[in-house]
């Protein structure tokens, strides 16, 4: 996902001819279209009424909520100015970026020649598997990194195929409405804003999958069906939104839906989405931890009655999209100012936790609490996720652009607390799920036996520890046994799935410091990734990164494509490419 920000919101649009461009210019001004682009415009037909709703909903809109109009908003920039390199830093760089883009093309290839049209790859033993909605996922996610790395006729080879996919009828009976809309409605967005809007296909095909999922709105709440069984409402049956959705994917739809309104006019698919967060607003203090959401919510009844809070999985982009979100509307919303800094600070008091390490590092993790009956708050686990590390590019982001200039630290520990956990794995790759000791006090100095204590207390979990020995002495056995590297209590998931995350929020925080410690740090994790994952095909999710030789899962998410080796790469490229302050990440 990668939305221009040169818009003045209103219904004026601008759009940035190219990523190294950051002059703005009216959309009137048209970039000139080649052959194959105009080979790629979708067939001329009536545009369907605008704001109105669809003559077969059960429970229509009868008055939209309007996109803010005005002029933008001065907003400060969030890039560091980058100075003049050395040739040295050049040629570094230069060399960098093309081992990404050769890891790229391999994965990409392999796609091509083993799952060309659908959803993903099997990149072990060839083939491909259908997950999301059958229309070539992997495909469309990866537009706008094909257009990035200069890969032109890949990219237009991939639009004649979408040209030819029916979005109105998914292959699946069932459809994830969160992730089709972040991996194909983000997929055709970003990649026409990426390349000025050169070709009209992607926001045709925006607006037809935008138009098949506008239907899981149809509640009598407008709350969206998050798991659709989307042929039930073309038979007539009524639908209602689930009492037990993830609030991840019911508040993450506002960004895709939001700049496809912005782009088309049609002002019904930004109404979708701020019914939405009125919702999260009308409740964040309401709830058991005030300021935050639970993981699920009853989505049927607007309301949000779990106990349990994260950053992490089923949760993390809800907060993510709000600094985002801002952005995007040009500043011109306060509602996602107020919420976004009402979270922070029980985030900061009950979520992010410093961990004791080996070195004594000044780090931060993004862990989850429950609120037990007393309305008290308790941290079970201390456990981190791969899926957190977004927030020290989130963090940082609001920072800047809501002046808590403080923030920056709190980012900073959060992005190194990311690349501590890569270091410190035999594969120097980080795992989908762990857990640390908490520190006891500022100092937080090592303390090898209260760590041992720790491992040995959750080691009740796992069979064949002599019988007799203490909590320090179980914690030995079991991180000998265990392959436990030392700061973690225990790993509950070793995975590696090929994830975006932590290279995201290190490209994040290097655009906004240049510091180059952090092209470092993700060249070391690239290397690390590469050298694990790699198979004759393209690239594979392993299961185990503290093994010496981990096991491949044969799986690659669209995500490696779209985004994990979108960072890699624009970390290395020159910094006006998605410029933090023309595009929305």
């Amino acid at each position: 996902m990668v939305f221009s920000q040169s818009v003045a919101v209103g219904y004026e649009k601008f759009l940035s001819t190219s990523p190294q461009e950051s002059a703005r210019q009216s959309q009137s001004q048209k970039p000139v279209q080649d052959d194959r682009a105009a080979e790629l415009a979708p067939p001329s037909q009536p545009a369907p009424p605008k704001s109105k709703a669809h003559s077969s909903e059960h429970y229509p809109v009868k008055s939209l909520i309007p996109l803010p109009k005005g002029t933008s908003a001065r907003l400060p920039n969030i890039q560091h100015a980058f100075g003049t390199e050395t040739q040295g830093e050049r040629d570094e760089r230069d060399e960098r970026l093309a081992a990404v883009k050769k890891s790229f093309v391999h994965s990409w290839q392999g796609y091509r020649n083993h799952a060309w049209k659908q959803d993903e790859l099997l990149p072990i033993q060839g083939g491909f598997v259908t997950t999301f909605g059958g229309w070539g996922a992997t495909l469309v996610d990866s537009l706008d990194t094909l257009w990035m790395m200069g890969l032109k006729d890949d990219f237009e080879d991939a639009l004649q195929a979408v040209n030819e996919m029916d979005f109105s009828t998914p292959k699946l009976e069932e459809v994830n409405v969160f992730e089709t809309t972040i991996r194909y409605l983000g997929g055709f967005l970003g990649a026409y804003d990426l390349s000025g809007g050169q070709y009209p296909i992607l926001l045709s095909k925006a607006k037809e999958i935008g138009d098949f999922l506008y239907g899981a709105f149809d509640t009598p709440n407008r709350m969206p069906v998050t798991r659709w069984r989307w042929e039930e409402p073309r038979k007539g049956l009524k639908q209602e939104a689930f009492p037990n959705a993830l609030v991840a994917e019911v508040g993450s739809l506002t960004l895709e839906f939001t700049r496809l309104a912005q782009l088309t006019d049609d002002g019904k698919f930004y109404d979708a989405v701020q019914r939405i967060t009125d919702v999260l607003d009308d409740n964040q203090n309401r709830t058991a931890l005030p300021g935050l959401w639970p993981v699920i919510m009853d989505a049927q009844h607007g309301q949000f009655a779990d106990v349990g809070f994260t950053l992490g999985g089923m949760a993390d982009s809800t907060y993510e999209y709000l600094p985002k979100q801002y952005l995007l509307l040009g500043g011109l919303s306060q509602q996602y100012k107020k919420i976004y800094e009402a979270t922070l600070a029980p985030i900061m008091k009950h979520i992010f936790f410093r961990p004791m390490t080996p070195d004594n590092a000044d780090i931060l993790v993004s862990s989850g609490v429950r609120v037990n009956r007393n309305a008290q708050v308790t941290v079970p686990d201390f456990e981190g996720q791969h899926l957190g590390c977004f927030t020290g590019g989130m963090v940082g982001i609001g920072a800047k652009i809501f002046d808590r200039p403080d923030d920056l630290k709190t980012a900073r520990r959060l992005v190194d607390g990311c690349i501590w956990v890569y270091n410190h794995t035999q594969t120097g790759i980080m795992p989908e799920i762990f857990n640390m000791v908490p520190c006891q006090d500022e100092e937080c100095k090592w303390d090898e036996n209260r760590w041992l204590k720790f491992v040995g207390i959750k080691s009740h979990r796992i069979e064949g520890i002599p019988e007799g020995l203490s909590d320090v002495e179980k914690g030995r056995w079991v991180a000998g046994e265990d392959q436990l590297p030392r700061g973690f209590s225990s790993i509950k998931d070793r995975r590696y799935i090929l994830r975006p995350e932590a290279i995201e929020s290190v490209f994040v925080f290097y655009r906004m410091t240049g510091e180059k410690k952090y092209q470092d740090a993700a060249w070391r994790m690239f290397t690390a990734i590469e050298n694990y994952t790699r198979t004759d095909i393209a690239n594979s999710a392993i299961d185990d990164v503290t093994a010496a030789t981990p096991r491949k899962d044969d799986r690659m998410e669209s995500f490696w494509l779209a985004e994990t080796l979108k960072y890699f790469y624009a970390i290395f490229a020159d910094p006006e490419i998605l410029s933090l302050d023309d595009y929305v990440l």
